[in-house]
């Protein structure tokens, strides 16, 4: 019988020997990138220059940031975009889910998946299927709007000439937040869907037996029950709609759209970088930003809280 001539692997470091590649990935492309964009907010470095070139100026990065009022109005534009397409997301979600647990038995999953279609869609194809939509003179959106018109008292809710969408800044917002809107309503739905069905139907029976109609059950005895999912589903809305990139980023070429309209915080930042050159600006801008995220993270959690347990 042969011996191996590999080394024989000790219990004791057997599990470390396991973890060491993910360890590994995760310094390298986790704990890596965070420490070194820490230490770029306090540099002045153009990257073409090598690294030698860094020049330490201190908080100048987060001085000239906060003077800045193109970041503000990114981070305006940002906060704009975040509420506007998650408050929807969640209030069309969590009535459409219980229609669908309640409606749906055998085709559920079908139904389900039609929904759930747009969040696994690549974000470029839908981009681009957004603009040729939102086309003023050819797009479906438009046309949508003049036939709406062509309905007898309905005329006043079509507008008289055919929308601008991405090139007036007054239009650009809300064409980018109908976009996330559909895109992230179907993750949603599916968020709360899931914990319908941990709910026992027993309460549900008692309840009819009780002479709750769907409505009261809906507000007594569902809305409670879905406390903690809901408070899961907005806080990545507040964190995805603060992180907002993608979608802008496409349907205005990368620039914002007309008088930076659509120019979220992070498409900002995109630009600081790689379009001004100017990464340790850049850097200082990712980490204000995660100040912000963080504060609004706990503020959303305060709202959650549950008073009564804590007295």
């Amino acid at each position: 019988m042969k011996r191996s001539l590999l080394p024989r692997l000790s219990p004791e470091w057997a599990p470390y020997v396991f973890l060491s590649p993910f360890v590994l990935l995760f310094v390298v492309f986790g704990i890596f990138p965070l420490v070194f964009s820490f230490y770029l907010a306090f540099q002045s470095w153009e990257p073409t220059a090598g690294l030698l070139a860094m020049k330490f100026v201190g908080l100048e990065n987060f001085a000239f940031a906060l003077q800045d009022e193109w970041f503000w109005k990114s981070l305006k534009n940002t906060v704009w975009l975040a509420t506007a397409a998650g408050v929807p997301q969640h209030l069309v979600a969590i009535p459409l889910a219980f229609f669908i647990h309640t409606s749906y038995k055998r085709s559920r999953n079908s139904v389900v998946g039609i929904y759930f279609l747009p969040y696994i869609t690549s974000t470029v194809a839908i981009a681009m299927m957004f603009s040729t939509l939102f086309s003023t003179e050819y797009g479906m959106i438009n046309q949508g709007l003049h036939a709406l018109g062509q309905v007898p008292g309905l005329g006043w809710l079509a507008p008289a000439q055919p929308i601008d969408w991405l090139n007036h800044a007054e239009n650009v917002k809300p064409a980018i937040s109908l976009v996330v809107f559909w895109r992230y309503l179907g993750f949603n739905t599916v968020l709360y869907l899931a914990a319908l069905q941990t709910i026992p139907g027993d309460i549900y029976e008692a309840a009819t037996m009780d002479g709750a109609g769907r409505w009261q059950q809906f507000w007594f005895i569902t809305l409670p029950s879905l406390k903690p999912m809901i408070y899961f589903g907005v806080m990545l809305s507040v964190i995805g709609g603060l992180q907002l990139f993608e979608e802008p980023f496409i349907l205005t070429g990368g620039r914002g759209g007309t008088d930076q309209a659509g120019m979220t915080t992070a498409m900002y930042m995109y630009r600081t970088a790689f379009e001004f050159n100017d990464f340790g600006t850049a850097s200082a801008l990712s980490w204000l930003l995660f100040v912000f995220v963080a504060l609004l993270t706990w503020l959303t959690n305060q709202a959650f809280k549950d008073r009564h347990a804590q007295k």
